[in-house]
């Protein structure tokens, strides 16, 4: 599998930095479509290359691995005028350099290859720690999220240095790197500004509840979202307190890491969920789904010591990919798809080694072959394996991250290895978040750089083993009926799979009283459609584009006739890029020519609710969002709902609805052709010309006569009464003549009906607005 991936990326996408397995070739930033933040992580210096060198020692190709070196140290160029994310460049380029450095280091010592080498790669990973170091160049210490490789950040070229925010897991997930560099290079000053940025989190902590946010702001340290979890934002923020006192030996960290992992178990963890809480509130659940990105952290619990949740929390994510196949991108607390997108991530079969090698149980071994056929059935193309844009569908996106070659297959291959197979000893190497290789020889062989020391107090009552790692207090006993005990439990968390044992049989007669609770039961979370309709000449209601919902704004499925507005022929003034309204930039460049109407919005880049925020500010009156995603479409990708960003979106009162990119082709098409085009953004039951007959409560009941006076219903609710002598009620009721007699009610219902009907409204039959009682002819509306 390992071979058909790099094999397929050196053959048709190098020296590009991804390969585009659907096309065959490689994705060059400026060359494809722009993708937002994700071509972020993109930088024109051969990011898989670089992201692989260390994998392909780990799984014994050490020919492949000193020709893929020289290809590294001759090609990759580092001096690109291009802006990157901080955190993904550092994680993935910065410690892809260190590790391979790391690999070239011992083969050469061995003496049994690599003797040409003299550090090219520790130079390289030098000069491009320095290209980061601008982006610390803030008040508080913590780093801008974005750099320019070759201009930095204030540098009027550098096309960035406007941000405000970063998130927690960007600023704190910087520590294993630069202090490897400053280690194995004697520059202090990365080790420095890494410190720093994780001390200022940590001063900016909640102290009531110990939890940090998500999003923080680089200059003045205040949280700019205040939901806490152990997912994407915050993940690998935990998991570096942790693996930097492995790595370093201060002690600093893991006290901090214990103080996080206790709040975390209070407040977080629901086993064998894991959900968001808010950092100033934490008993109060802020979203009632979980993101793929947490399932890194059981892994990071058995380093902990701490099995038995860890065990919990990756059996209920194994039971949701036996569900979905993969780990959907997000899923709710109910186990059904939130978001259905599925990137080829490694954090299950990350969290599935660490297990397996914490319990020695073989069923961790059948977990991890899971895992490996569905790739193969669902993933593999002929060039590589694709990225699925939707478990619900199994469609491919074209796209092959880095970190499947740096990650999934690192952890795979590990897992079904003897220790007598792998060229080096794992017990003497920490993996970074990317899964890259820095040895734990580091806290002895390299002492800290001055200034570098952190001191923190401790109780008199700990002693040696609480410094130990994994924990022996919280190690529970390695043996594989424990982790089978604790599994049961949650074995059909999901319903799927599950045996039916019928109940044995019982004699007698009992009295019951059953109380049923009615609730869906589909696996996709609900989404009531809604549609853009396009009502005046030459469409006349004929194009209807079927569009998603909004969890937050106007809830147009209480809007019986909609949001109606005439969009002009001016497409600059109601059309807007998300560059131009997302969270790191102010200002709207047309923010004047947008009051009054409905904006068009390309998804992508930040948030719908930031989106949102800023196009109520400037006075539109709706958004409808349009899918970046060349060619997508509602027949063959589910509609989801449209989502917040965390914190409160009552402050949203706008109209919102989302189009695929071919729906919203068609819009923009028809706004082109036409000088002015009336929409109607409204629920989909609600179009003009839904002929469907609209749903009506009909109350029957059976009454004497007498009654009638004093306790008949009155008002909108149609009551039908059986008289007595009209229709006879038992067995012995001719059928013929019971339909007669209901007939003949129903005529004369529908009769009085029609007669307080206002017909002379030519929308009135549009609308389908004709009663079908229940057991009558269908009356048709003409």
């Amino acid at each position: 599998m390992f071979d058909h991936a790099y094999g397929s990326y050196m053959k048709y996408a190098y020296p590009a930095d991804e390969l585009m397995p659907l096309s065959c070739k490689g994705r060059v930033r400026g060359q494809e479509p722009n993708r937002g933040d994700i071509d972020d992580s993109l930088g024109k210096f051969s990011l898989t290359l670089i992201d692989t060198l260390d994998t392909l020692v780990v799984l014994n190709k050490l020919d492949e691995f000193e020709n893929a070196v020289r290809k590294a140290v001759k090609d990759v160029r580092l001096d690109n005028d291009v802006v990157v994310s901080v955190f993904e460049t550092n994680i993935r380029v910065l410690g892809g350099l260190l590790g391979a450095h790391v690999m070239a280091d011992l083969l050469r010592q061995r003496g049994e290859r690599m003797q040409w080498y003299q550090d090219e790669l520790l130079h390289m990973a030098k000069e491009l720690g320095h290209r980061l170091l601008p982006a610390f160049n803030t008040t508080s210490g913590l780093p801008y999220p974005k750099v320019n490789l070759r201009y930095g950040v204030l540098n009027p070229l550098s096309r960035t240095g406007t941000e405000s925010d970063t998130c927690t897991a960007c600023a704190g997930t910087m520590i294993l790197e630069f202090a490897a560099l400053s280690r194995l290079s004697g520059e202090s000053v990365f080790e420095e500004h890494a410190r720093k940025a994780l001390d200022v989190l940590w001063e900016r902590r909640q102290r009531g509840s110990d939890l940090v946010g998500t999003v923080i702001n680089i200059h003045n340290g205040e949280w700019v979202r205040r939901d806490s979890g152990v997912g994407a934002g915050i993940d690998s923020y935990y998991e570096y307190l942790m693996k930097a006192y492995i790595l370093l030996g201060d002690n600093v960290f893991l006290e901090r890491f214990n103080i996080h992992y206790s709040a975390i178990m209070k407040y977080i963890s629901q086993p064998p969920l894991l959900l968001n809480v808010h950092m100033h509130n934490p008993t109060v659940s802020v979203r009632s789904w979980m993101d793929s990105l947490l399932a890194f952290f059981p892994g990071l619990q058995v380093l902990r010591g701490d099995l038995k949740p860890a065990i919990e929390t990756h059996e209920m994510l194994y039971q949701v990919t036996k569900q979905h196949k993969f780990l959907p991108e997000a899923f709710t607390t109910e186990f059904r798809v939130h978001w259905g997108q599925h990137l080829l991530r490694p954090e299950f079969a990350e969290s599935t080694y660490y297990l397996y090698k914490a319990t020695g149980d073989p069923y961790y071994l059948r977990v991890g072959q899971s895992i490996v056929e569905k790739l193969n059935a669902y993933a593999r193309v002929p060039c590589g394996f694709a990225a699925v844009q939707d478990v619900r569908t199994g469609t491919h996106e074209d796209r092959m991250d880095s970190f499947f070659l740096a990650e999934m297959f690192k952890y795979l291959y590990l897992l079904f290895s003897e220790k007598s197979q792998l060229p080096i000893n794992m017990d003497d190497y920490i993996f970074t978040t990317e899964a890259h290789l820095l040895p734990v020889s580091l806290s002895t062989t390299q002492p800290p750089c001055q200034g570098n020391i952190t001191t923190i107090t401790f109780s008199q009552e700990e002693d040696l083993f609480t410094h130990s790692c994994p924990s022996t207090e919280t190690l529970f006993p390695n043996n594989p009926s424990f982790a089978k005990t604790i599994r049961d439990s949650y074995k059909y968390l999901t319903g799927v799979g599950r045996a039916f044992h019928p109940l044995p049989e019982r004699k007698g007669v009992y009295r019951v009283k059953l109380v049923a609770e009615v609730s869906h039961t589909t696996e996709e979370e609900e989404v009531i459609p809604h549609v853009v309709q396009l009502i005046s000449p030459p469409f006349l209601g004929r194009t209807v584009l079927t569009a998603g919902p909004a969890k937050f704004g106007m809830d147009l499925t209480k809007q019986e006739h909609g949001v109606r507005h005439c969009m002009y022929s001016n497409m600059s003034q109601i059309i807007t890029h998300p560059m131009h309204i997302c969270l790191y930039n102010p200002c709207l460049t047309n923010s004047a020519e947008l009051k009054g109407h409905i904006a068009l919005a390309l998804r992508g880049d930040c948030m719908f609710a930031v989106k949102a925020r800023r196009l109520q500010e400037a006075e539109a009156i709706g958004v409808i969002f349009i899918d970046h995603r060349e060619g997508s479409n509602s027949d063959e990708t589910p509609l989801f709902q449209m989502v917040g960003d965390g914190d409160s979106t009552e402050d949203i009162t706008l109209p919102l609805v989302f189009l695929f990119s071919r729906e919203g082709g068609v819009l923009t098409a028809a706004l082109e052709d036409h000088h002015n085009v009336d929409v109607l953004l409204l629920s989909k039951e609600r179009q003009l010309g839904n002929e469907r007959p609209v749903g009506m409560n009909i109350k029957l009941r059976l009454a004497e006569e007498e009654e009638l006076d004093e306790g008949a219903t009155r008002g909108p609710t149609l009551e039908l009464v059986l008289e007595k002598g009209e229709v006879l009620i038992g067995e012995d009721v001719d059928v013929g003549q019971q339909r007669s007699q209901q007939n003949k009610m129903c005529t004369k219902a529908a009769e009085n009906v029609e007669a307080e009907t206002d017909i002379s409204d030519p929308y009135h039959f549009l609308n389908g607005l004709y009663l079908r009682a229940p057991h009558c002819p269908t009356r048709s509306p003409d």
